[in-house]
């Protein structure tokens, strides 16, 4: 009998493959190539650039956002890895002479009421004041102090949690629109539990939504959570790209190999069960063998490549459903502008019935984004439900958004340059029953060791949700790697076939 031989070599480099460039797939090839010098990464991205949905053009002077423009301050991984990156120093918030936001109602924009807690109104004087909700609605906001909170553990949609505690009026026209500007989504469809559970949490806590509200405030200030006088949102003072430039050049410094223009077909293990490797199987038939993979490609894609391997995980993932839109941005001389932009931007209500989903005045909240005596505009076109405008070209796109502009702000100029960019199933619904799909979800992976998924199909929708996904992804696919170094003897071929 021939004598047994190890496995593989043990001083050989562990290999794992990112499947996705986005800003959770880079994410993670970052914490791979500081959690241990000894793990190969290969990047691989099946379009011919990396960013995913952050794309930051600059032309003629201005800063034009494809994707998003900012991400929220107080989750920690957006501020940690700008300051890992040498990045925190060109961090902006927005113009704090600005700080003011409007609600598009009828053909009017009325200011959206001081004193917001996230989704929620919690200061009396500034609901008072506002039209946007009748006396009536402000009296039924007022019964969520003396309505009892809901027993149960049940999950709950949000629109349906909003109205039960605070009125229709309130939800229709405060709550819809922000939690829109989230996620783009229908609140009678979404999960409270996978997108505000702490709404919940503070009701069966304190007895109401607006205390819970505000108990969950007065902790996180005397917690000293978020630093004093940090920005609510933050961002580059050269657009999110530097973000994006930043991360690469890293990468490519640490040795990921990274390939453009390799949609991945499969990915698969060599054998079924054991300390198998796993093979991901390229479009143009190449293959890449991996101790462990992170899958940081969106849900639906990331369900064509798991098929062959895990039927039960490729359903779940498949079945998180994801709303299309389209983001236009338009520049204009100031002087051919009536409206005086003093504010960020408004958002529309889904009872409006309106294409559009929101305008942000970029130039108005951000610095340095556009020439001096310029403006820079975005309007958001497509939400959940509402998609049927996005199926026009790109001039319909620019059209809608000229409308739109015309109706609000009574602008008839020509813009100086338009730009389209388009999210075919870009935004994840976190609809009912989404916990239970995570749920589902994990206990697949249990059977996968070395298998991670990232992205903002699961736990997050913002920049920081992204980053932290792929690094915990890159956590999980780490410690397989390295316990794949380990020798492990095995027999002779044939002696337990």
């Amino acid at each position: 009998m021939a004598p047994l031989n190890p496995c593989r070599n043990v001083d050989a480099r562990s290999q794992v493959v990112v499947v996705g460039g986005g800003i959770a797939g880079l994410a993670a090839a970052h914490r791979l190539t500081r959690l241990s010098p000894r793990v190969s990464v290969t990047l691989v991205e099946g379009s011919e650039r990396l960013g995913g949905k952050i794309v930051t053009e600059r032309v003629d002077g201005f800063v034009i956002e494809g994707g998003p423009d900012s991400f929220l301050s107080a989750k920690p991984r957006g501020v940690g890895l700008c300051r890992e990156l040498g990045l925190e120093e060109t961090l902006q918030g927005t113009t704090p002479r600005r700080r003011r936001a409007f609600v598009l109602r009828g053909s009017r924009l009325h200011d959206l009421p001081e004193g917001l807690t996230g989704l929620v109104p919690t200061r009396l004087g500034p609901m008072l004041r506002s039209p946007l909700v009748s006396p009536l609605g402000k009296a039924r906001m007022a019964l969520d102090y003396a309505l009892p909170p809901r027993r149960g553990d049940d999950d709950e949609a949000l629109g349906a949690f909003v109205r039960r505690r605070l009125g229709r009026e309130v939800y229709d026209r405060l709550v819809e629109p922000l939690m829109a500007g989230i996620y783009a989504g229908d609140g009678e469809r979404l999960s409270l539990a996978a997108t505000f559970p702490q709404l919940r949490r503070g009701e069966r806590e304190h007895g109401g939504l607006i205390r819970g509200v505000l108990a969950a405030k007065r902790a996180a200030t005397t917690a000293g959570s978020a630093p004093p006088g940090r920005p609510g949102f933050l961002t580059p003072r050269g657009g999110l790209g530097e973000l994006v430039d930043g991360l690469v050049a890293r990468l490519r410094t640490g040795g990921v190999r990274i390939l453009l223009g390799a949609p991945v077909a499969s990915v698969g293990l060599t054998r079924p069960g054991g300390n198998d490797r796993f093979t991901v199987e390229l479009a143009d038939g190449r293959a890449l063998a991996a101790d462990a993979v992170v899958v940081a490609a969106p849900a639906f894609a990331a369900a064509g490549m798991l098929a062959a391997l895990d039927a039960p995980l490729a359903a779940e993932l498949a079945a998180i459903p994801h709303a299309s839109s389209a983001i236009v941005s338009l520049a204009f001389p100031r002087e051919d502008i009536p409206h005086p932009l003093d504010g960020y931007g408004y958002v529309i209500p889904r009872v409006e019935g309106r294409p559009a989903l929101a305008c942000t005045w970029t130039s108005s909240k951000w610095g340095h984004r556009a020439p001096e005596g310029q403006v820079l505009m975005r309007v958001f076109l497509g939400r959940f439900g509402r998609e049927e405008a996005l199926g026009g070209t790109d001039d319909d796109l620019v059209t809608l958004a000229r409308d739109e502009l015309r109706n609000v702000l009574g602008i008839e100029a020509a813009p100086l340059l338009c730009r389209v960019h388009r999210w075919r199933y870009g935004m994840p619904q976190y609809v009912l029953g989404h916990p239970a799909r995570l749920a589902a979800i994990e206990r697949r992976l249990k059977a996968l060791p070395g298998l991670a998924l990232a992205g903002n199909a699961y736990r997050g929708v913002g920049i920081p949700d992204c980053i932290a996904s792929g690094e915990a992804a890159a956590e999980v696919a780490h410690a397989a790697a390295r316990r794949s170094e380990e020798p492990v003897v095995t027999a002779p071929a044939g002696l337990l076939s």
